[in-house]
């Protein structure tokens, strides 16, 4: 195991056991709701966006527990997003990390409203963090906000990848299949490094790095995660595979085909990792980070 795989376990332990500190259950019966966000939430994941705000932040002496309430939100929407997902009128999966899905363990209207519920609570709880400056919250919010939204956030990249179909352009189909990564995958793990910035208060060139570096390890992971759809192991990946095929989604896989779209995302962390050094020493698990974005097998 690298060192990258072991410093991201170590920080899910520390996270995973302040995150389930947020979700105090209700008495009433009213509790259902709090039990599948609480479910979905704490349902494993390799805390990534997380992790890379808490880096990011650190490479300008903001330390973990500043930055807990902004990786918490960020990880928050990050499971409304997948229990959405999944949902049968959206991708209908039955698999997340190795479980059930929302919607199964519990039934559709519940996850619906688990997703609402961790959506509104990722704001609400960001902005009650008052351990960040005011200021920095409201740049906050309005960056999580967009990430998320339908004006070129999460939103519009799944309404691209629902819609979406080739059009018999390779130029075209390129320029579709990057803007919705863009939109979809890669927004919040933008937002994340982005946000690490903002709480360190960053220098416009030093935050421009961080963007470039995040936009280019968020193409990479698409990618490994297309490759991973067709050739990766169910068991090991948490979910069921084969589907992009089967749905006839439009990915870089589709648009490149396997080899191609793999030697793109080591051109990508190559890219990140050149850039990313601008940071020294500090920046060094960042680096190792992006390596293994495509190394994963899962």
């Amino acid at each position: 195991m690298s060192d990258i795989q072991n410093i991201l376990i170590d920080f899910s332990r520390k996270f995973n056991a302040d995150l389930e500190e947020c979700f105090p259950l209700p008495q009433g019966a009213e509790k259902r709701v709090v039990e599948a966000m609480k479910y979905s939430v704490m349902n494993g994941g390799k805390r990534l966006r997380p992790y890379l705000l808490c880096a990011c932040a650190e490479l300008f002496g903001v330390g973990y527990e500043t930055a807990f309430p902004a990786a918490a939100s960020v990880e928050m929407l990050h499971s409304y997003s997948l229990i959405h997902d999944d949902l049968p009128a959206m991708d209908n999966d039955d698999l997340r990390r190795g479980k059930p899905t929302c919607h199964k363990q519990f039934d559709e209207a519940t996850a619906i409203l688990a997703g609402d519920g961790l959506l509104t609570y990722a704001f609400g709880y960001l902005a009650d963090s008052l351990i960040i400056r005011p200021e920095i919250r409201l740049t906050l919010i309005q960056l999580l906000a967009d990430a998320a939204g339908a004006f070129g956030g999460m939103v519009s990249g799944q309404t691209l990848d629902i819609y979406a179909s080739e059009t018999g352009s390779k130029a075209d189909d390129e320029a579709i299949i990057s803007r919705l990564e863009e939109m979809k995958t890669g927004r919040l793990l933008r937002y994340a490094c982005e946000a690490g910035a903002v709480l360190g208060m960053a220098s416009p060139e030093e935050r421009k790095i961080i963007i470039s570096y995040a936009r280019k390890i968020g193409q990479a992971f698409q990618i490994a995660d297309d490759i991973l759809d067709r050739e990766g192991n169910q068991n090991i990946v948490g979910k069921t595979l084969h589907k992009d095929d089967a749905q006839n989604k439009f990915t870089f896989v589709s648009c490149y085909g396997i080899e191609k779209a793999r030697e793109r995302a080591k051109e990508l962390i190559n890219s990140a990792v050149s850039e990313i050094k601008y940071f020294g020493e500090k920046s060094v698990y960042l680096q190792k980070l992006a390596s293994y974005i495509i190394d994963r097998d899962h």
